[in-house]
């Protein structure tokens, strides 16, 4: 016999959709932290990259964008409230 925990479903879905808002707000600190942490470009002049980040910011930054789809979906949802 097994006893199962109430709203276990629920639990977890609330989890999921919390994971789901944390993702990219996470990802976009990482990418800020990694800015932060990359040497500036005039240490190496010869090597002129196109954009003022490394390879990892870049990284951050695309994970960032492609988790946002619940943050936009949620905006989309929002309802302006009527100023009368």
């Amino acid at each position: 016999m097994t006893t199962q925990i109430p709203h276990e479903g629920n639990a977890i879905a609330w989890l999921a959709g919390a994971l789901a808002y944390a993702a990219a707000p996470v990802f976009a600190l990482m990418a800020l932290a990694s800015a932060n942490a990359t040497p500036s470009m005039a240490s190496c002049p010869a090597m002129p990259g196109v954009l003022p980040f490394d390879g990892m910011t870049a990284m951050y930054l695309l994970m960032c964008l492609f988790h946002l789809r619940p943050w936009l979906k949620l905006a989309g949802t929002a309802r302006p409230t009527s100023r009368h």
